[in-house]
């Protein structure tokens, strides 16, 4: 069985990963030339990795952490001659969107939701099904005003073109701009099903905790977020091994309907920075692949 690959869009290109094998292309700004550079592989929680439920926060904070080293390194490369963020700027960067992002998408809808009487005193499972509904509503007006900035547009483009090169090599076709340019922008296994994954689950394990007072609800949203991850993670495994299935494509559309904001056309530039991106990560000269042909975080982006 073919080994999964994936990866995320980034700043004028992408980055792929195959395994252990990682791969920074982007579109230099000076001369229009390409510039492919590999990162190296990040330690891993070898013993929690195969545990299900367990594997999914590891490996979001592994993909998180991969996230930031691969932002910084394209920076650094379509963009040399400007001053670059240094690792501790980076951190308290990603450490406020991280806050930011928890404040926004966690804590206001809770209390948005928790300021009816009729919810904060009634049904648990009601309760949540409204504050759920109030958080995607927030995220998807956020992905609605980032998606009209012109930079942002430019990453999303990148994002289609990553989901097209991995569609190509999904189907045991030569990397070529030709073949990539005929796939879909919208894949299955993509980070943005997995958000939307995330607010459904989040609905039903937020309901366990019951209806207690503001405070204690906000302490369970923040405790029960790993289990939250977890759970999402192993759907989306499920959802992406077993796509064939009428019913999980059926259950995955809501994701790619998403998409449609998250991924744009992408030109045929932008197809060959992601070819070269993928094609540096499938070499085997490169730095040797895990021996997990599911391992890693090998989700397009």
């Amino acid at each position: 069985m073919k080994p999964p690959v994936g990866g995320q869009a980034v700043i004028e290109g992408v980055m792929m990963q195959n395994g252990d094998r990682i791969a920074v292309a982007v579109r230099r700004q000076s001369d229009n030339t390409i510039a492919v550079r590999s990162l190296k592989p990040r330690k891993r929680f070898k013993r929690l990795d195969k545990i299900p439920f367990v594997r999914g926060t590891f490996r979001l904070i592994d993909m998180l952490s991969l996230g930031m080293q691969a932002l910084n390194l394209s920076a650094q490369l379509a963009f040399p001659e400007d001053e670059q963020l240094g690792k501790g700027g980076t951190f308290l960067t990603f450490l406020l969107a991280f806050v930011v992002a928890i404040g926004a998408f966690v804590i206001l809808p809770l209390y948005l939701t928790n300021l009816l009487p009729s919810l904060r005193l009634g049904n648990s499972v009601l309760f949540n099904l409204v504050e759920g509904i109030i958080r995607l509503a927030f995220f998807f007006f956020y992905l609605v005003v980032i998606s009209r900035m012109k930079d942002i547009q430019r990453v999303f483009r990148y994002h289609g073109a990553e989901h097209k090169t991995v569609y190509t090599y999904e189907a045991d076709q030569e990397l070529s701009v030709e073949n990539a340019r005929k796939y879909s922008t919208l894949h299955p296994r993509c980070g943005t099903a997995f958000l939307m994954i995330v607010v459904v689950i989040a609905i039903l394990i937020f309901s366990v905790a019951g209806n207690p007072a503001l405070w204690l609800k906000i302490l369970s949203r923040l405790l029960l977020l790993p289990v939250v991850a977890g759970v999402s993670y192993e759907v989306l495994r499920f959802t992406g091994r077993h796509y064939d299935r009428r019913l999980v494509r059926w259950l995955a559309k809501p994701g790619l309907w998403l998409q449609r904001l998250t991924t744009g056309e992408p030109s045929d530039e932008m197809l060959e920075v992601a070819i070269a991106a993928l094609d540096r990560v499938l070499r085997p000269e490169t730095t040797a692949a895990s021996s997990d042909p599911h391992n890693g975080n090998s989700l397009p982006g």
